[in-house]
């Protein structure tokens, strides 16, 4: 084993002969990736991208709330991230009559800036690696054992780390499928305000329609302010602190960029699976993907059903739709180019080759024998997860009914005290006006009634509930509507969560049998807890089984081949990582080419007024016509450049992070990558993969021209 841990340590500091494939850990980049990045046209020392003891890029870079990167771009604490980053803080402080999300907003001082009850920013403070430790707490346990086990350790270490401190946290993150483990430990800053964003129409343009797609017009950014107390620690918010002033932050380049420009991308990529089975591929293509695009097509049809009747219900409702949306098409979009480029196969043949070298060999010769006997026992009750999550767990009242359960639970207890049960209700309370708050009452009602009667055609009938759908029929099929709106529309018109006198009556006698008789709490009982007790046992097993198979299967592949061991870099956890690439065109098929830029003149092109995806603010248009372009212009194009493209390697998580030149100057913000390459999760496409770029000339162009907020400008540190 120690010989083993001192290989993978060595993998990290080795490069990739593929150009721009990788999300390097920053601080082992080594002498060979660093190198490449030089001859890439990097001008920075290696110390000024990371350092542990001075300031470097790394300081720069935050965890912009729960799963975007944000960059500090001043040194007052000014911070950039996407639009779409901030969507449900721009959309929270939105009203009808003061619509942010539809007009947009910029603070005129610090004093009108907003705060963000619930925002935070981390800053990364250290990183250490603790394999050795982890590896000695699990011995030789395996399976099960070993990741409960592996669970309680990672615990205990970032508890050892944080504690109780609440503007500190560590996690301790698994490299290589649990074959190595470090530990990132964080600042966590929770007085962030939002200082500006340009209209939805801006931030959001094109929609749906132009979502992971290239040519693309979007400025999908927002800006925010990160405060700390007046002697320099993270605080909460209060109306006495003072500008964070950060370690390093960030210069920004007005000279844009041309076609083969060196390209760096610092962030914080949430999730891979690249060294994914063929048995992987097939289930994801077969019956997850497929099914969670279903399922969400269902619940974007009934939400825009809403959305468009009025101001108010778009508002509500944005925040939801937007986070549907983006992974409806992205799933959509993977399973395509999985299939059209046979990864399915490609996995088979490098499988094979694996199986021939392991035969003889005790710890790996059963491995694909043991894969495929896990995935054949669980793809049967695929489908069933899939509709829980996607489907009939979806709908906003079947989600707060589940809420309910520890309520229940005290309720059960013949010994519950009444603190107990009083603390139940207060936390329920909690959960019912979050659903009161952030649910439209009638999309719901139909997204309920579409999942469950999906759920009924689509579900192997021996694993639905008990009783439940012959109940349905006997109460609703005499009723001319569809039996499953009948259903939905009693839960709704008779559900407690919904109406306030039934709750108000619970509350002052909260009953085990009126909780119980409630028509939502039903579902909880009929689909969640059939769910629980049949499905998730299952789907536990599956996971450990699937865990340890693929840690063994990564460790082996590292000693079969260590060639290609030294290609290798771990999978994006939401850790930091940095990619590196070139600004470059492509030609995604026969006969079409795609420049590397996109300009304000594609984006009029595009402009239908009144649009829901394709408006453009009446001030956008009347700068434009008067060529009205400032510093920003760009002198090949004459115009300005919205967006622009480059072939670093970045996933989910990677929103809102900083694109930055040779010289270590913020040139855009990445948002998006090319529905050529959708497949990027599970197989990098080293041809066709490219990030989508907002320029940050377009950026400082809407705060300076269209936001009329040169303020904001005047504080950056511009690169001319």
């Amino acid at each position: 084993m120690k010989k083993f841990f001192v290989s993978i340590a060595l993998l990290l500091t080795v490069c990739t002969s593929r150009a721009t494939e990788g999300m390097w850990l920053p601080l082992l980049l080594g002498e060979q990736v660093y190198s490449d990045m030089v001859r890439k046209g990097l001008k920075l020392k290696a110390d000024q991208l990371y350092s542990a003891n001075k300031s470097s890029l790394k300081d720069a870079i935050v965890i912009f709330g729960n799963g975007c990167t944000g960059e500090i771009v001043s040194s007052q604490g000014l911070l950039f991230t996407n639009h779409h980053c901030g969507y449900g803080q721009i959309a929270a402080a939105s009203t009808v009559e003061n619509n942010y999300l539809r007009d947009g907003f910029w603070a005129a001082d610090k004093t009108k800036e907003i705060p963000n009850k619930g925002l935070t920013v981390r800053f990364l403070s250290s990183i250490s690696d603790v394999t050795r430790r982890v590896n000695d707490s699990l011995g030789s346990l395996a399976g099960a054992e070993r990741a409960s086990r592996l669970s309680r350790v990672q615990a205990n270490i970032a508890r050892e780390i944080a504690g109780d401190n609440e503007f500190k946290t560590a996690v301790v993150a698994s490299m290589f499928k649990g074959n190595q483990f470090f530990l990132y430990e964080y600042d966590v800053f929770k007085d962030v305000r939002l200082v500006g964003t340009p209209p939805e129409s801006i931030g959001k343009f094109g929609g749906d329609t132009d979502n992971w797609e290239w040519p693309r017009h979007t400025g999908d950014f927002s800006v925010f302010r990160v405060y700390m107390s007046a002697d320099g620690k993270p605080a909460n918010y209060s109306v006495n602190n003072v500008p964070y002033k950060p370690k390093h932050h960030l210069p920004v380049s007005i000279k844009g960029v041309k076609d083969g420009d060196y390209a760096m991308i610092f962030g914080y990529p949430g999730g891979t699976n690249r060294y994914e089975t063929s048995a992987g591929i097939e289930l994801a293509t077969s019956i997850n993907n497929p099914t969670l695009v279903k399922l969400r097509d269902m619940r974007l049809k009934y939400m825009m059903q809403e959305m468009v009747k009025s101001p108010a219900t778009k508002l509500q409702l944005a925040s939801e739709y937007a986070s549907v949306a983006n992974y409806w098409k992205f799933f959509d979009g993977e399973t395509k180019q999985l299939q059209k480029y046979d990864v399915y196969g490609q996995k088979q043949k490098a499988e094979q080759e694996f199986i021939n070298w392991a035969r003889g060999k005790a710890e790996y010769e059963n491995i694909f024998n043991d894969v495929n006997k896990a995935y054949k026992e669980w793809q049967p009750y695929a489908l069933h997860r899939q509709y829980i999550l996607e489907g009939v767990g979806a709908a906003k009242i079947v989600q707060a009914a589940a809420s309910l359960q520890n309520l229940e639970a005290q309720l059960k207890r013949q010994d519950a005290k009444p603190a107990d049960i009083q603390a139940a209700i207060a936390a329920a309370e909690r959960a019912r006006q979050n659903y009161h708050e952030n649910t439209n009452f009638k999309a719901d009602e139909n997204i309920l009634a579409a999942a469950v009667m999906m759920f009924y055609n689509d579900v192997d009938k021996n694993q639905q509930p008990k009783g439940f759908y012959e109940d349905l029929f006997r109460k609703y099929s005499s009723i001319e509507a569809s039996p499953y709106r009948a259903f939905a529309s009693n839960v709704y018109g008779n559900s407690m969560l919904v109406d306030n006198g039934k709750w108000d009556a619970f509350k002052a006698n909260p009953t085990l049998q009126t909780l119980q008789a409630d028509p939502a709490f039903q579902i909880v009982e009929a689909f969640i807890k059939n769910y629980n007790n049949t499905i998730a046992p299952r789907y536990a097993t599956f996971t450990a089984q699937n865990n340890e198979l693929g840690r063994l299967y990564l460790k082996g592949i590292m000693q079969m081949d260590p060639k290609r061991a030294k290609q290798m870099y771990p999978d994006a956890n939401f850790t930091m990582r940095v990619s590196y690439g070139n600004v470059k065109s492509y030609a995604p098929r026969d006969a079409v080419h795609y420049d590397y830029v996109t300009t304000m003149s594609g984006a009029m092109a595009k402009y239908v007024p009144g649009d829901y995806e394709f408006d453009l603010p009446q001030r956008f248009v009347e700068l434009y016509k008067a060529k009205d372009f400032g510093r920003y212009a760009d002198p090949r194009e004459n115009d300005v450049v919205v967006g622009f493209i480059t072939t670093n390697d970045i996933t989910g998580g990677n929103s809102g992070s900083p694109v930055i030149n040779a010289r270590g100057e913020l040139i855009g913000l990445a948002f998006d990558g090319n529905y050529e390459a959708l497949s990027h999760k599970l197989k990098f496409d080293e041809d066709l993969n490219r990030t989508i770029n907002v320029d940050i000339r377009y950026v400082l162009w809407c705060i300076e021209k269209l936001g009329g907020a040169k303020h904001i400008v005047d504080e950056l540190t511009i690169a001319k």
